[in-house]
């Protein structure tokens, strides 16, 4: 079992996130289990991450703790995810985030590197 704390949280600035503020924690490289990564990520009102593209090797998970948040996926189609609620996206499934509400939402993001 790989054991980690909270100490050896990260700062996380994402290219094409706005207005988000994210500690993530990744597990020890010995393992492999770099690959995986927990983290928790605070979007401001207005905040968001652009479009990832079907080209993304990610699987994420997104579990909102506060607040509610906006997902668009592949097809155009928006869901908004309301506290204790969880969406998750398998590999190479494009995606994008905005918190249209006026208050800040807080999500706990499960990243996975599935073929890494």
């Amino acid at each position: 079992m790989v054991k980690r704390t909270v100490e050896e949280l990260k700062s996380y600035e994402a290219a094409g996130h706005f207005n988000m503020v994210a500690m993530r924690i990744h597990g020890k490289e010995e393992t492999g289990a770099e690959k995986f990564w927990v983290g928790v990520s605070t979007f401001l009102p207005g905040g968001g991450a652009e479009w990832a593209y079907e080209d993304n090797p990610l699987e994420k998970v997104y579990y909102v703790l506060e607040g509610e948040m906006t997902v668009t996926d592949k097809d155009g189609k928006k869901y908004v995810i309301h506290k204790d609620e969880s969406i998750s996206f398998p590999p190479n499934e494009g995606r994008g985030l905005l918190n249209e509400s006026n208050l800040p939402a807080r999500m706990l993001v499960i990243i996975n590197y599935p073929n890494a």
